[in-house]
C-alpha cells in the first residue's frame, strides 16, 4: 500500500494537485506535528504563507488511538457521539480527557509559535494540510478553527485518507483534495516508507 517515500515527498505530490486550482489569497495551515512537513511543501509550491493550526485528538480512556473527537485553538471542539456511546465513556471521563488535551494543546501552541502571532485568515482561503486522515476528526476541528478565525473558504488537502474520513470532512470543508483513498486504510503510516514520529524541534525547523 506504500505510496510515498516520506512526508516531504507526499507534500510535493499533493502540491501538484493544488497548483491547478484557482486559490484566492491562500494561507497554508499544517497540523502539528506530522502535517507540517507536508504543508511546508504545499506552501512553497503555492508561494503562500505557512502557519499552523493546533488541534488535539480526544482519545478514548481505554484506547487512546480511538478518537472520541478533537479540540482546537480558540475553544473549538468536535465530538464523535457514536464513538462515545460505543465505548461507554462517561461525562466525567470525557471532561478529564479534554482537560488534559487542552493543557497540551496550549503548551504546544506556545512552543511552536515562539511568540509569533497567527497569520490572519480574514477573507482568505485556508488550506489545511495533514499527513493523512483516518477518522477526519482533527481536520474537522481545524476547519472550524479556520472559519472562526475569519477564513472565506476552507480547503482540506491530505495525501491519504479513509473513505469514512472523506465523508466526515466533506461536511466541514468547501473542498477536499486527496490523491489516495484506499478502500481499507489500516493506518495512515502504511502509506509511507518513512513515517517516524516527529519531534517539536523538527517541526520548528519548518516554521522558522
Amino acid at each position: 500500500m506504500t505510496q510515498y517515500r516520506d512526508r516531504s515527498s507526499a507534500g510535493k505530490f499533493l502540491a501538484g494537485r493544488l497548483e491547478s486550482l484557482r486559490i484566492d489569497k491562500p494561507v497554508v495551515l499544517g497540523l502539528p506535528r506530522g502535517g507540517v512537513p507536508v504543508a511546508a511543501e504545499v506552501a512553497a509550491a503555492l508561494e503562500a504563507p505557512l502557519d499552523i493550526v493546533v488541534v488535539r485528538k480526544l482519545g478514548s480512556p481505554y484506547n487512546p488511538e480511538l478518537a472520541m473527537g478533537a479540540i482546537g485553538e480558540g475553544g473549538v471542539r468536535v465530538l464523535n457521539h457514536d464513538v462515545i456511546a460505543a465505548v461507554r465513556v462517561s461525562k466525567r471521563e470525557l471532561v478529564a480527557v479534554e482537560r488534559d488535551e487542552r493543557t497540551e494543546l496550549e503548551r504546544r501552541a506556545r512552543l511552536l509559535r515562539e511568540g509569533r502571532s497567527p497569520v490572519s485568515l480574514h477573507g482568505r482561503t485556508a488550506v489545511i494540510v495533514d499527513d493523512g486522515m483516518a477518522t477526519g476528526a482533527s481536520a474537522a476541528v481545524a476547519c472550524r478553527c479556520a472559519r472562526t478565525a475569519g477564513a472565506a473558504s476552507v480547503i482540506v488537502a491530505v495525501p491519504v485518507a479513509s473513505p469514512e474520513a472523506m465523508r466526515v470532512i466533506a461536511c466541514s470543508a468547501d473542498r477536499v483534495v486527496c490523491p489516495f483513498v484506499p478502500a481499507l486504510l489500516g493506518g495512515v503510516g502504511a502509506a509511507f516508507e518513512d513515517f517516524h514520529q516527529l519531534s517539536d524541534d523538527e517541526v520548528l525547523s519548518f516554521l522558522t
